[in-house]
């Protein structure tokens, strides 16, 4: 039986239909030629999402991306690094001087996942210095994507590849030039390695463009791509990941007066937030109503899950396999 088969008889209720209602919404707004943002909060790439998401990449079920910086660059320490990587199934019962033997043979945790620093980190910051550099000396500035795409695309790594990079998402998202959009990036471990050679005064921080310039590359692509498709959101997890790109809309519609700006035409969130005072990850999806977010008629949907377990079944079923 194929998976999108094995869902359709037995995803029935509760959080197991929304997911096949999500992803049946999913699918038509790809169906009636339209577009769709896909958002990355967590770890979703040290979860190795790529197996999946690399292929919605390529059959164009993804038209633009926003993630977080560590998922941006995961999915490359994982490409370059992956047979480093050490699981700790038990991590639930790892004790504090557990946790410092880890940090002291240079791995760091993720869950039950520990990424090595020196193969996958420190690789990966030899080779952005080189890039960041080059950019100094040309006079020339790139957001942080941009320098990951110039890796993959001049093969910098790829004789350092441990998996097969048709599994690694942003391989794919390189080869099809896709649109990205990495607000907070700060908030990241290369992030920390450039502030740490600026300090050095080796490069000026203005040669990596700045958040507040990825949502003027976001509002440009929005208003030219709403000229000839709506546009769906479909977020994994919280966060500034989808928190960022969501307010396009508004700030296109109140901000700057462009009132034939369409909303999103299509909101699914996966997330095991709890809806509380004031949260954000675990607000409901009419409350994004109240900030021109979204409208009365958008389908809105939430699948209250790990998005690990719930986002590679969603995009096998969007798959059709």
């Amino acid at each position: 039986m194929k998976i999108t088969e094995y869902l359709k008889h037995h995803y029935r209720h509760f959080n197991a239909a929304s997911l096949i209602d999500a992803s049946e919404a999913f699918n038509k707004v790809i169906d009636d030629g339209n577009k769709m943002m896909i958002t990355l909060a967590g770890a979703m790439s040290t979860a190795e999402l790529g197996l999946s998401l690399a292929e919605m990449i390529r059959q164009d079920k993804v038209h633009i991306i926003s993630c977080t910086g560590a998922n941006l660059e995961e999915d490359l320490f994982n490409l370059v690094a992956h047979t480093h990587y050490k699981r700790i199934p038990n991590y639930r019962d790892l004790g504090p001087s557990d946790e410092q033997e880890l940090l002291d043979q240079h791995y760091n945790r993720v869950t039950d996942t520990c990424i090595p620093e020196e193969e996958a980190m420190r690789k990966l910051e030899k080779v952005l210095v080189k890039h960041w550099t080059r950019a100094h000396q040309n006079g020339e500035r790139y957001f942080p994507h941009e320098y990951l795409y110039q890796i993959i695309r001049e093969g910098t790594l790829t004789g350092e590849y441990e998996i097969d990079p048709k599994d690694s998402w942003l391989v794919a998202a390189a080869e099809k030039n896709l649109p990205i959009i990495v607000p907070g990036w700060e908030d990241s471990t290369t992030a920390n390695f450039f502030a740490s050679h600026c300090m050095r005064d080796k490069f000026p921080p203005s040669i990596v463009k700045s958040g507040i310039e990825y949502m003027i590359y976001l509002a440009d692509w929005y208003k030219q791509t709403a000229e000839s498709a709506k546009i769906g959101f479909y977020q994994i997890g919280g966060g500034i990941a989808g928190d960022f790109p969501i307010c396009v809309v508004p700030m296109l519609y109140q901000d700057l007066g462009m009132h034939d700006i369409p909303c999103w035409c299509y909101f699914c969130q996966i997330s095991d937030s709890t809806t509380s005072y004031g949260s954000y990850s675990g607000a409901v999806p009419n409350e994004k109503i109240t900030w021109g977010k979204l409208e009365v008629n958008t389908p809105k949907y939430i699948i209250e899950s790990d998005a690990t377990i719930v986002a590679p079944l969603m995009f096998a079923y969007i798959l059709g396999w």
